[in-house]
């Protein structure tokens, strides 16, 4: 692919969007610039560590901007880089209404669901919260509201029945990867027709809190499924004994349409396999 002849900025910050950007080099797409969040203490130490889109820029001598906040200073930084457009993949701040503005082309965010359904913060958790058999990513126009932007490019994905987010979670990073390659050559040329969303069939993805992970063992086995699905690779599930231990739960499995908690690690205690007694 040759190179794009319209120049870009790259915004993101985690792991999901590295590999975005790993995905748009490898194809020839270079940013002009990366803007990512400040290096952040991690770890027991609580030493400070770069995020991984920084990483990975460093490693390909990109110039790179780590804002603590957008405000006026920063983005006037970012507009003086003239770049055409912008894309945006987990960056972790919103966007002044200014910053989109100051890119001719717009700003494209890489949304991990098939709007207009799960805005927000969690659409990957919701679809398995839900118990979707169907997902995907879109690209879309962002706009001041919270992801509701014109659609630009969507990709359909099914959710496996036995599915967790560990599992769905690259599958949908991957497919926006490669989406996002193959809709900008024609974004460049402004071949493309946004379509506007439906606001009527919004659904808005909540933020959740560890208490989220919470389960009631009475409850139905799909409903406790579901939610280890939706929180394997974030907050995790747990339950509380009658003894209020607090119990958390490393590995289960919907079986016959029980819900088999098979690995555990009880409050103070190692992982080990779980019985009623533990």
């Amino acid at each position: 692919m040759k190179q794009p002849h319209k120049p870009f900025v790259f915004f993101g910050t985690p792991e999901v969007a590295a590999r975005t950007l790993a995905a748009l080099l490898a194809a020839g797409f270079t940013p002009t610039a990366i803007v990512t969040n400040p290096d952040a203490p991690q770890g027991r130490g609580l030493a400070l560590k770069p995020s991984p889109v920084r990483v990975l820029a460093d490693a390909h001598h990109l110039p790179v901007l780590t804002p603590a906040l957008l405000d006026e200073e920063t983005q006037g930084t970012i507009s003086a880089l003239g770049a055409s457009y912008a894309v945006v993949v987990a960056y972790g701040k919103i966007f002044p209404e200014a910053l989109i503005d100051a890119f001719p082309l717009g700003v494209l965010n890489v949304h991990y669901s098939l709007l207009p359904k799960y805005r927000g913060a969690t659409p990957l958790e919701s679809a398995l919260l839900n118990g979707e058999t169907e997902t995907g990513v879109t690209i879309q126009k962002m706009v001041r509201e919270l992801d509701a932007g014109d659609i630009i490019a969507q990709a359909r994905r099914a959710i496996d029945p036995d599915d967790t987010a560990r599992e769905l979670r690259p599958r949908l990073v991957e497919a926006g990867a490669q989406l996002l390659v193959t809709t900008l050559p024609d974004f460049e040329q402004d071949l493309l027709t946004p379509v506007p969303q439906d606001p009527s069939q919004a659904i808005h993805a909540r933020k959740f809190k560890k208490e989220d992970g919470c389960l009631d063992l009475a409850a139905s086995a799909q409903e406790n499924w579901n939610k280890y699905r939706a929180y394997a690779d974030t907050i995790g599930t747990h339950f509380f004994t009658s003894q209020g231990k607090r119990v958390k739960i490393t590995k289960a499995s919907l079986q016959k349409g029980l819900f088999v908690i098979e690995r555990v690690i009880p409050e103070g205690k190692r992982e080990m396999p779980f019985t009623p007694q533990t």
